[in-house]
């Protein structure tokens, strides 16, 4: 199991995971029937997804429509909760848990450049809505992080409140520090196994 911070390949990814992670939207596919969520807050990424509250709190854009459902850019349409065959799409899916009022389990890994990839860590889906930008409607999720220790799978949720949560250490530091130290620890110059982590505890002021 991967520890929130650790620097990963995307086939480690998959590996882990089970399935060969593709889509950036996945619900109840992952291992132990954990949804999987892939994220990047680069500015070259096609979708807005946010970090706040010191690290603690994800808001997620859902992913656009299917090119063959829409007639011209898919950035031109709302994105949608449902396909033309009335069942849900990936956003449907993720809207409609949570708005259940039911505790769901979210692993999200993030995208910090080509090949690199960070595990942030499991979080928990506390709010959906669709968010009006002016040109169109885009799904927002609202996740929780939350600690490690005890969630086995997405069934497994009865503790997550008990759960001491902890930070990400913010996107911009990470790629800062990656570019900065060249992808290899400053210790031991390893870059194998590799792991963001505070030399300060947050606590104290790290």
């Amino acid at each position: 199991m991967f520890k929130p911070g650790d620097i990963i390949s995307h086939p480690q990814i998959c590996m882990f995971e089970g399935f060969s992670v593709q889509a950036g939207m996945n619900y109840h596919t992952g291992r132990d029937g954990v949804s999987v969520l892939l994220m990047s807050v680069n500015n070259s990424s096609p979708y807005d997804d946010e970090i706040h509250d010191a690290g603690k709190t994800v808001i997620y854009e859902g992913h656009d429509a299917r090119k063959d459902h829409v007639e011209g850019p898919p950035k031109n349409f709302d994105q949608p909760l449902y396909l033309p065959s009335g069942n849900p799409t990936a956003n449907g899916k993720f809207f409609e848990s949570a708005k259940s009022g039911k505790t769901e389990a979210v692993r999200v890994y993030e995208k910090i450049r080509d090949g690199i990839w960070v595990y942030n860590g499991t979080f928990t889906l506390h709010d959906a809505w669709m968010q009006d930008t002016g040109k169109r409607k885009v799904l927002k999720l609202e996740l929780h992080i939350v600690s490690e220790q005890g969630l086995t799978g997405r069934d497994d949720v009865s503790q997550i409140k008990e759960l001491r949560q902890t930070r990400m250490i913010p996107s911009h530091v990470k790629f800062e520090v990656f570019k900065r130290d060249k992808g290899e620890c400053v210790i031991c110059h390893s870059k194998n196994n590799l792991h963001y982590d505070h030399d300060l505890p947050y606590s104290y002021g790290g």
